[in-house]
């Protein structure tokens, strides 16, 4: 009888250990995919990110990432719209194959002043559209472009964005996000502008070093001709000092030969 009870009593302790291990499991799981698919949520929409720093004033290189979030159709066509109050003066796309890219001007209500040049028109929107079979389910795409001058008086520059489909469904990525508050939807893509550096190229402090190792080369060239025009003065005493030797050598050969012969002479 004891060994029955025995036996019931870890059958009942591995059914209850059992069932633990499958609950934690299950909590796993769905703790996992909310991980997930929040993490798509939050990450897989168009987005700006600048190939090294956005300064403000400056000219930068930026990429607009496109991945695709259908699992049946692809991206064929990408639309960025440009701020109107922040014009630029130069938006120039970088080929990207498989895709054609159209460039959109408008007329400006103030000119802008650039290099002293004044410019009535600027960039509105950039349209790629693919070749052939555009950005495949799973996949992602960048679409770089060269911006400038960048705004001086703002912290960022937000760029309204529209995804369209092989199955024409189109996503707008529109909503400008709030300082403090959650992130939208359909975020349109922003980017931050960082304090201005030195000068509007990024130059200044390179500049600087180049400068500073100029002076130093022009400070060992002055101290290595110095050096060796002291060599110079050093070798042309010495060959006068070497002549000199010389001849008071054979002066004093001369003179000793002619004491050798004056006894026998006499």
């Amino acid at each position: 009888m004891s060994s029955m009870r025995s036996m019931r009593s870890m059958r009942s302790m591995t059914a209850s250990r059992v069932s633990r291990v499958s609950r934690l499991v299950t909590a796993s799981a769905v703790a996992a995919g909310s991980v997930v698919l929040l993490s798509g949520t939050a990450f897989a929409h168009v987005s700006v990110q600048p190939q090294g720093e956005a300064a403000k004033g400056s000219y930068a290189t930026v990429n607009f990432k496109v991945p695709n979030e259908s699992d049946t159709a692809s991206t064929v066509k990408l639309e960025v719209n440009f701020p109107t109050d922040q014009p630029l003066a130069s938006v120039m796309p970088q080929p990207v194959p498989g895709w054609d890219v159209k460039v959109t001007k408008s007329k400006l209500d103030k000119p802008l002043e650039v290099h002293g040049n004044k410019i009535d028109e600027a960039v509105s929107k950039v349209t790629w559209t693919a070749d052939d079979k555009g950005i495949e389910p799973g996949t992602f795409q960048q679409f770089p472009v060269s911006l400038g001058q960048l705004p001086e008086d703002a912290d960022q520059m937000v760029f309204k964005a529209l995804q369209t489909y092989s199955d024409k469904e189109v996503v707008r990525w529109i909503e400008e996000p709030v300082e403090g508050g959650e992130e939208p939807e359909k975020p349109a893509p922003v980017l931050k502008l960082s304090a201005a550096a030195d000068d509007h190229h990024g130059g200044g402090a390179d500049a600087d070093k180049a400068s500073s190792s100029t002076d130093d080369k022009g400070g060992d060239a002055e101290q290595s001709t110095a050096s060796a025009d002291s060599s110079d003065g050093t070798a042309r005493v010495l060959g006068v000092v070497g002549i000199l030797v010389g001849a008071a050598g054979v002066a004093f050969g001369v003179l000793a030969g002619r004491r050798r012969t004056s006894p026998s002479s006499n």
